[in-house]
This record gives structure tokens, C-alpha cells and sequence, in this order.
């Protein structure tokens, strides 16, 4: 009984307990893998900023959109994607999507100069665009929802171990064999990574272990409509709240590298794996403070908004004061403080989407958060610190970034307080639909 509690309903007939048991979490891996491989091709150009600077005489503005130009693709097309996937197939989207940003990634290697570069990193953006929705709504639907918040932030670590390991190996490739092997290298292994999934996982097996069995509107081709995503007041909270808490993040994934270069005057290299320490930090946060949300949750579904509120308000504390201070260990300490919190609330709003969206559009709901986070975080983070530090320094770029949670903490305890009342909306749309 507690089997099926935490994975979903009962075996079919030919199934093995074994597998019943292991399947969904070999699923969970093979996402996840391709999230890090999503990310590693995505942040492995922030290991080559200084290189890239240097050699075609970039100016922060143009390195940070090089950064943001895949961010803002993956804003634009998100939300079609999803749709396309919940109605072609989300399996087959996903490796299509794994295909196309791995031979992007492969064009930028080959890049020979800004333009080809800019023109590589939007493909890169328009085959990521829509993974992180879908293969988040992938997962979940296997799952039980008293560990969505944990298994949501777990699988959005991704982004940051995938970040890890494109920073940190992507700079040590570039020092010792050329900038242009950091990206070729990203691409292999996402190649081979997506023909594994491919063979594993199907749609006739997710259907095979989902947690939530089909509504009689989904046997019959009914669905909520895709407006019901956005007449939610709670549900727009938590997209607005979620964006907002990845702005910073997101400055430090690409920002970290050449903050490390200037100002305690590294190498690319040395710089990069000082910087892969933060990351490594700011996805482990991920996944803890999924755990610790979920336990907010047990006796009151608040809590998921409770705890990203309180996540939000120690990062903004921590990187304030870190910045503030001149270079040395006290600074260092308070980064990776507010690092380690700085995307904690994205698991939460994560369970809160999942929780308040029906679910024959629940990747589309997903990917609505997915264009929040990265239109009002991915993209405009990166970007605008990248303006900013053209007038100020990158210095001063950084304290002011940590303002943006002002702006996510007044959002999400605005969604704190609509919550019921999305709880109502949904079970009135729930009934509609299955009539």
C-alpha cells in the first residue's frame, strides 16, 4: 500500500514488482540526465566569457546576450511547445528538443564569430525551450503529490548541477585544448544521452505507472481549456513570484565566472571552478529546500508559498551583505549562504502549478511558470546586470541584483492569500470537464 502511495496505482498484470518499483525513478534519471545536458550546453558559454572577450573584443553587453538570447527563446516558445507536446506526445517532444539543442550547441563550436555565434545560441534556446515544462510534467505524473514540491525542485537542480558541470568543465577545455572543444563536448553527450531515453521510455509505460488515472473527459478527448492557466489569480502568482525569484539565480550562474576573474583576478579556469562551487550550491538549495517545502505543506498546502517567501527573504540578506563586503572569506561566505537559498522557491512553485492545474494541460501550466522564469529570470537577469555593469561595473551590477526579491516575496504572499480560493476554481473546473 505505501508502494502505490509514493509511485502511483496498482501494477498491471505483466508488470514485476521490481520494476514497478525502480521504473519511475530510472524515468527521473533519464530526465533529469537530459536537463543537465539542457544546461551544460546552455551555461558553458559563461566558462569562455573571457576568452570569447578577448578574442573578438566583446563588450559585457554582447557577452550577456549571448547568455540571454537562449533564455528569451525558451520564454517565446514554451508555451506553444507545451501545448504541441500535450497534444503530439511528450516523449517524442522531448527528444526532438534534446536533438535540436545538441546539434545548436555543436554549430556554436564551429562558430567564427559573434553573429555565428548569436545565430548558434538562439537554435540552442529554440530546442531547450520547452524541456524543462515537459520533462518536469513527465516526472510528476509518476509520482505522488506529497513529494511534487521535493522531486520539482529536485529535477530543477538540474539546471544548476548541469550548470556545474558546463562551467567547470567547459573552462578547463577551453584553457587546456581550446574554447571551441568546451561546446563540441556538451553536444556528445547529449546525443548519447537522448538515444538511451529514447529507448526506455514511452508513452505507453508513463500511461502504464501515472499516478492520477484518466478523467472520463480525458478518455474522451475533453479538456480544461488552456485560458483556465491564466483566470487563476493564485496560479498567476506563483508564475509571476517563480520569475521573479530566478533573476538572481541566474545572474550568478552567468556572472559568478567573471566576477571570480576580476575581482579575485583568476584565470578562466580557476575562476570557472571556484564559480561551479556556487552553482553546486544554488542546486543543492534547490533540492533541500523542496524537501523542507513539502514538510510546510503536510498540514497546510500554504506552505509551499510560506517557505518560498521565507527562502527568498535569507538570499536577499546573505547576497546583499556578500557583496557589500570587499573580496575576501567573509564575502565569500555570505554568497554562497544566499546562494544555496537563491533558487529555493522554485520547487515550491513548482507543486503550487502542478497542484492548481488540471491536468490535461498540466505541462502547459508548467511551461507557463517555465516562460516566467525564464523571460522575467533567465533572460532578464543576465542581460540587464550585463547593461548595468557596463555603467557601474560588474560590481555594482551584483548589489543591486538581490532587489528583484522584493518583487518575488510581495508576489508569492499575494498567492499565499488566493490559494483557497484557486483550490475552488479548479474543482469547478474538474467537474465541468468530466461531464
Amino acid at each position: 500500500m505505501a508502494l502505490r502511495e509514493t509511485v502511483g496505482r496498482a501494477p498491471a498484470p505483466l508488470s514485476g514488482t521490481g520494476t514497478r518499483r525502480t521504473y519511475p525513478w530510472l524515468v527521473f534519471a533519464l530526465a533529469f540526465g537530459l536537463l543537465l545536458s539542457d544546461y551544460m550546453s546552455r551555461q558553458v558559454l559563461s566558462a569562455v566569457f573571457p576568452v570569447l572577450k578577448d578574442e573578438w573584443s566583446l563588450s559585457d553587453a554582447h557577452l550577456a546576450s549571448l547568455s540571454s538570447v537562449v533564455a528569451l527563446m525558451v520564454g517565446l516558445l514554451t508555451l506553444p511547445l507545451s501545448l504541441v507536446a500535450d497534444r503530439w506526445g511528450r516523449v517524442r517532444s522531448l527528444v526532438v528538443m534534446a536533438v535540436v539543442w545538441s546539434l545548436a550547441t555543436l554549430l556554436c563550436a564551429v562558430a567564427g564569430n559573434y553573429q555565428e555565434m548569436l545565430a548558434a545560441r538562439f537554435l540552442v534556446g529554440v530546442g531547450e525551450a520547452a524541456y524543462g515544462s515537459v520533462g518536469i510534467a513527465v516526472v510528476l505524473s509518476i509520482f505522488a503529490p506529497r513529494v511534487h514540491a521535493a522531486l520539482g525542485g529536485a529535477f530543477m537542480a538540474g539546471g544548476s548541477f548541469g550548470s556545474v558541470v558546463g562551467v567547470a568543465v567547459g573552462g578547463s577545455l577551453a584553457v587546456h585544448v581550446g574554447w571551441r572543444w568546451s561546446f563540441a563536448a556538451m553536444a556528445v553527450f547529449g546525443l548519447l544521452l537522448v538515444a538511451v531515453f529514447r529507448a526506455v521510455v514511452s508513452e505507453r509505460k508513463l500511461d502504464e505507472y501515472a499516478v492520477e488515472p484518466r478523467s472520463p473527459a480525458a478518455v474522451t478527448g475533453g479538456r480544461a481549456p488552456f485560458t483556465s492557466l491564466f483566470t487563476n489569480p493564485a496560479l498567476l502568482c506563483a508564475y509571476i513570484g517563480g520569475g521573479l525569484q530566478m533573476f538572481t539565480p541566474a545572474v550568478l550562474l552567468s556572472w559568478t565566472p567573471s566576477y571570480f576573474n576580476r575581482y579575485y583576478h583568476l584565470q578562466a579556469d580557476e575562476a570557472a571552478a571556484l564559480a561551479a562551487v556556487f552553482v553546486l550550491l544554488i542546486g543543492s538549495g534547490m533540492v533541500i529546500c523542496g524537501i523542507i517545502s513539502d514538510r510546510f505543506a503536510r498540514s497546510d498546502s500554504r506552505g509551499q508559498w510560506t517557505a518560498g517567501v521565507a527562502f527568498c527573504a535569507v538570499s536577499l540578506v546573505c547576497l546583499s551583505a556578500g557583496f557589500g563586503l570587499a573580496s575576501g572569506t567573509a564575502s565569500l561566505i555570505l554568497i554562497g549562504c544566499g546562494a544555496f537559498f537563491a533558487a529555493g522557491s522554485s520547487g515550491p512553485t513548482a507543486a503550487v502549478v502542478t497542484d492548481l492545474s488540471h491536468s490535461s494541460v498540466r505541462a502547459t501550466g508548467l511551461g507557463a511558470l517555465t516562460v516566467a522564469n525564464n523571460v522575467l529570470g533567465l533572460a532578464l537577469g543576465p542581460f540587464v546586470v550585463g547593461m548595468v555593469a557596463d555603467h557601474l561595473g560588474l560590481l555594482g551590477a551584483l548589489r543591486l541584483a538581490p532587489l528583484m526579491y522584493v518583487a518575488a516575496i510581495a508576489a508569492l504572499l499575494l498567492g499565499r492569500r488566493y490559494h483557497p480560493a484557486g483550490k475552488l476554481r479548479l474543482d469547478r473546473l474538474a467537474l465541468s470537464t468530466a461531464r
